[in-house]
């Protein structure tokens, strides 16, 4: 499986100059958003992550940890189309995508349908709570994501890029939720808990929530600029020995005859697809590129596996009542598995 061409401007490869524009974006964009984001610098920084790499990121966590604050302030610095789509049981897929109105020219009395477009035609779309609505909404947005255009009304549009989808989940109040099913949750590149602030950050929530507002937030990049980054991701080079090791991390974790893992045959029903591998290693140039790297290390592969394939990672009751997460499977993986050697075939 190949991923879609995307638009982004092609870079030939990264410079000096490119590398620490890039680093220093970073440095930006989280000094700027921390002035309204108490702590959560881990989750932005795969957030951002994502962003520059062209992949989409599901977030879950209670109420009330600012996820919706991140999306927004995020669309704020970086100068993009902001849509924010409430998912509830009775949300229909053209509430999602738009529909044609009929429309009528006062002048002339002629009458023609319009095409209204729906809040998916953003760059950056929060889909708030996606696990409150029916599979059928759901899948609305699978060919956005994957395909970055939409077929509605006999037609297909493309979307605006950059495009980029936030969705969250609420892991409390489960009755009346629909889950997310496996091929929807295989377009996220990250699935990415969001937890409690420890006491002293929850403290400054709470003063400066209760205090004076912070003043409106800049842009600090414009949408050109970000297409820019977008294809520098692309051109960040990746070693053969570093490929092989994210695909034989995601490779690991499926129940396959061969696997050499028991813990694995017993644990998992389903293990991630090829795109598991795809993503880790685009998900790990944006990294190296972020932090002022010139090209992807394993130490990169082994960061972001987790984040890249818990979600692809299907378990059963064994591992339930064993107390074997999707996590722990992972990181049990990552220690036993060898890092190839430089320079293998």
């Amino acid at each position: 499986m190949q991923e879609p061409a995307q638009r982004i401007v092609r870079v030939d490869h990264p410079d000096d100059a490119a590398v620490r524009e890039v680093a220093a974006f970073r440095e930006h964009i989280l000094q700027q958003i921390s002035r309204v984001v108490i702590g959560q610098r881990e989750v932005l920084d795969y957030v951002l992550t994502a962003l520059l790499s062209g992949g989409h990121c599901l977030i879950t966590g209670v109420p009330g940890l600012a996820k919706t604050l991140i999306v927004r302030s995020l669309g704020e610095l970086l100068d993009l189309k902001f849509s924010r789509i409430q998912f509830t049981p009775d949300l229909m897929p053209s509430d999602i995508l738009g529909t044609e109105v009929l429309e009528e020219d006062r002048a002339t009395g002629h009458r023609q349908f319009r095409f209204a477009q729906g809040p998916i035609f953003a760059n950056l779309v929060l889909a708030d709570e996606i696990n409150r609505t029916p599979p059928k909404t759901q899948s609305a947005l699978l060919e956005a994501m994957q395909e970055h255009h939409v077929t509605t009304c006999g037609r297909t549009l493309p979307l605006p890029p950059p495009f980029f989808v936030i969705a969250t989940q609420n892991p409390i109040e489960q009755a009346g939720t629909y889950g997310l099913p496996e091929a929807q949750l295989d377009r996220f590149m990250f699935n990415l808990p969001i937890g409690f602030l420890s006491e002293e950050d929850e403290v400054s929530v709470v003063l400066d929530t209760t205090g004076q507002r912070p003043a409106a937030l800049k842009p600090l990049v414009n949408r050109e600029r970000l297409l820019f980054y977008q294809g520098l991701v692309r051109s960040v080079p990746v070693s053969h020995h570093v490929a092989l090791y994210a695909v034989r991390i995601a490779a690991a974790t499926r129940p396959v005859e061969g696997n050499p893992f028991p813990f694995v045959k017993k644990w998992v029903t389903w293990g991630a697809g090829i795109r598991g591998g795809q993503q880790i290693i685009l998900a790990a140039k944006a990294w190296a590129l972020l932090h002022g790297q010139y090209h992807v290390s394993a130490d990169d592969v082994r960061r972001l596996a987790v984040q890249s394939l818990r979600h692809r990672v299907i378990t059963n009751y064994f591992a339930e009542s064993e107390g074997a997460t999707p996590d722990k499977i992972i990181q049990e993986i990552i220690s036993k598995l060898p890092e190839p050697k430089s320079g293998i075939r």
